[in-house]
């Protein structure tokens, strides 16, 4: 089914006002988690609105610029790495998804998450596998948060260019990862993932 049919499917069954919510940055080792939650206009039809991480990067700038301009509300939610080590990554997701439904000016009537739900959002919710392949809503919010997230991760490189994290946005890719071991991790590397843990370790 488009995408934009299967949430105008969700607004036939009475839910006229509907939010998709995403996020970016759950794997990295570096950098925060965000998340967006996105309500689109019933008319809103732009070509290209999938994954983000399957769009190119000029083109997924292009539709975030878009989503910006014709959304009815967005929201957007910012953990950052100390607490992602004290929180977990789930929970650190979770609470982004719940701190960007709250910033949403305008109060859906159903909420479309890809695979999660935020319990303490006292709202109908429908969790969605592969939800940014099948919702336009819940895409559009993986747009958002990729591009919101890329942009904080190229601040991040002018702070500690060692890292490149321009490049890689804080992933695990072998030049990120031999950076952390020439260099060590910096103060936004997640230092209880594993792959940064191991490098802590004296032995």
């Amino acid at each position: 089914m488009d995408p934009y049919e299967y949430d105008e499917s969700i607004r036939k069954n009475g839910f006229g006002s509907v939010a998709g919510v995403d996020e970016a940055g759950r794997g990295p080792l570096a950098g925060p988690v965000v998340a967006a939650a996105v309500i689109l206009p019933e008319d809103f039809r732009v070509e290209g609105v999938r994954d983000s991480k399957k769009i190119p990067r000029k083109e997924r700038e292009e539709l975030f610029w878009a989503i910006l301009l014709n959304a009815r509300s967005i929201g957007i939610g910012i953990i950052d790495p100390a607490e992602i080590d004290r929180l977990n990554i789930l929970r650190a997701t979770k609470l982004a998804m719940h701190n960007a439904l709250t910033d949403l000016t305008t109060k859906p009537d159903m909420i479309l998450i890809d695979a999660l739900t935020i319990p303490s959002i006292p709202i109908k919710q429908m969790p969605i596998i592969k939800g940014d392949a099948k919702s336009a809503s819940i895409a559009a919010a993986s747009i958002i948060a990729k591009v919101v997230r890329d942009g904080i991760m190229i601040k991040y490189h002018s702070i500690y260019p060692s890292y490149e994290f321009d490049k890689h946005k804080g992933y695990a890719t072998k030049a990120h990862l031999d950076k952390i071991e020439k260099h060590g991790p910096c103060p936004i590397h997640r230092k209880t993932f594993h792959k940064v843990k191991d490098l802590l370790l004296p032995f």
